[in-house]
Parts: structure tokens; sequence; C-alpha cells
């Protein structure tokens, strides 16, 4: 049981921050549909940063220095939305696609690319569970990793933001009336940045989450098996708003650990159901929860409508 409470929190973590990433972008007025593609090159930057850290580099630094370069380079990856979506006004849906197909398949060539050139036999381009016990805090003999902490503090953090700063009401103000933002003096432009931005970096950080705590190993060019696809799904069920998304994630999350531990269930492992049923049901669950609640879902207004100040 422990260790299904270990899973779920895990990839709880990873839904909740890929969705407050999501959530972010789509209260400014974009649709982030890229967060997949994302989170694969913010797990690109965070395995750099681990591979060329020198020896001997104290664990938390470790995490600070991983979490950092997991966010930048989930930011700058979420440029390439930014730009097509607020300067040339592209279709969102579009572009978020081509980042999805993009990131996979750039992390994949770059990673062979170099350690070819380093002469190195395994160019599978596998990434290993982080061996630093340290790096975990244990409770009654589960692991509970640090990640899940930050997931917490961003979590909060989003909360807050969103609701309590005249920053996170202006970004809303730009997702639902951009129009009657602007006329007030708020930069429609620059608050659509930001959203796009912060939701790159939670994206990031969700990326490298999910291969170092979600998988004991992991190979760039199968992805992140869908996971920024069910983050939107706990972001719309629940309602763009941080804590309901916190708690679709734990659902989501649950049935996700299924797949990894339903073997020590007497229960479950009795049952004739193929392992690959686990592994679909995070999906399936979202398919028939979004079936039953999607009519009822209220995004913002102007989410996905490139913004034109003659538009009144």
């Amino acid at each position: 049981m422990l260790l299904l409470v270990q899973y779920t929190l895990v990839f709880a973590s990873v839904l909740t921050l890929v969705a407050l990433g999501g959530c972010f972008s789509e209260h400014s007025g974009v649709i982030n549909i890229g967060l997949e593609g994302i989170m694969v090159i913010g797990a690109l930057g965070g395995a750099l940063a681990m591979k060329f850290m020198p020896p001997g580099t104290p664990a938390p630094l470790i995490l600070l220095l991983v979490t950092l370069a997991a966010a930048l380079a989930g930011m700058l990856y979420s440029l390439l939305l930014a730009v097509a979506a607020i300067n040339f006004k592209a279709d969102q849906t579009l572009v978020g696609t081509a980042m999805n197909l993009l990131g996979t398949a750039a992390a994949t060539v770059f990673v062979k690319a170099m350690n070819t050139a380093r002469d190195v036999s395994n160019v599978s381009a596998t990434i290993e569970y982080i061996e630093q016990k340290k790096a975990l805090l244990i409770v009654d003999g589960t692991e509970f990793n640090w990640f899940m902490v930050i997931t917490v503090i961003v979590l909060i953090g989003a909360y807050v933001v969103l609701y309590k700063t005249r920053f996170g009401l202006r970004l809303m103000a730009c997702g639902e009336h951009p129009q009657a933002a602007d006329s007030v003096g708020i930069n429609v432009y620059r608050m659509r940045y930001a959203g796009v931005l912060i939701s790159g970096a939670l994206g990031g950080l969700g990326g490298i989450v999910y291969i170092t705590a979600g998988v004991s190993a992991w190979r760039f060019e199968y992805g992140v098996a869908g996971f920024g696809f069910l983050a939107l799904a706990v972001m719309i069920f629940g309602q763009w708003k941080p804590l309901h998304i916190a708690l679709a994630a734990l659902l989501f999350g649950l049935f996700r650990a299924l797949s990894n531990v339903y073997s020590g269930f007497d229960v479950l492992a009795s049952l004739p159901i193929p392992s690959a049923v686990y592994n679909m049901l995070p999906y399936i669950v979202s398919l028939i929860v979004l079936t039953f609640t999607s009519q009822k879902s209220r995004a913002p207004k102007a989410e996905g409508i490139p913004y034109d100040k003659g538009l009144r």
C-alpha cells in the first residue's frame, strides 16, 4: 500500500506541475498543446546538468541545479510557441503539435550525436535512475522524492500568484477579455509571453521529475508516454484552478500508479487482466471523465484567439 501511495504521489507531482504550466498559459490566452515536447526538452536540460556535474557535488546542489536547468530548458523551448502564437498569430494547436514532434526528435538526435562524438558505445540515450539516495526523503522505509516537496511549493505559489497578486489578475484578464485589459493599460503581449514562459518552466520541471522519479530507465525516443496530454486532461478536469488540478492529478496519478504495483495486490494480480490494460487505465479514465465533464468546463474565453488591438 505504501508503494502505491509513493507512486501515486510521484505521478501526481508530474501531472500537477505540467497541468499548472498549461493553466498559466491558457489563463493568458494561449493554448499550449506542446507540453509533451516541453517535458522532453526539460528532461534533456536536467539530464545534461546531471551528466556534466562534477563528482562529489552535494545532493542539495544537485537538486537545485537540475531543477533550474530543466525549468530553463523548458522556458527556452516554449519561446517557439510564444513567438509563433503571439507575434505571428499562428494557429496555436498546430504550433503545439509541431513542438511535440520536434521535441522528441531533436532531443534524440542531439543525445545520440553527443554520445557518438564522445565515442560512447551506448548510444541508446538511456537516463538511469538517480543513485544518490541522499536526494530522497525516507519515511517509514518508503522513499518520497524531494520533487514532491517542490510540487507542493509550486502549487501554493501558483494559487497565490493567480488569485492574490496583481500579476495573476492581469494575466487572467488577458485570457478572458484582452481588449478590455489593454484599455486599462495592461500590455497583453507581455502578459501572454509571461504565461507561456511560466508554462514552459513548469513543463520542463515536470519532465525532469518524470524521468528521475517516475521511471527506472528512460529513452528520449520514447518521449514521456503521453503525460503532456494527460496533464491537459487534468487541467480541464480541474477547471483551470490550481487546487482542483492537484486533486485531479491525484486521481489520475492513482490509476497510473496501479500499472506499477498491481502485482503486489493479490486481488488485482489474480484477475485475468493483461498488464497493458493497467498501463492504459489513466488514459481510459481521462476519456471517460472528460466525456462527462467537458461540457460543463469553462475555459478562459479568449484562449486560442490571437490578440488584435483593432478588435473591440
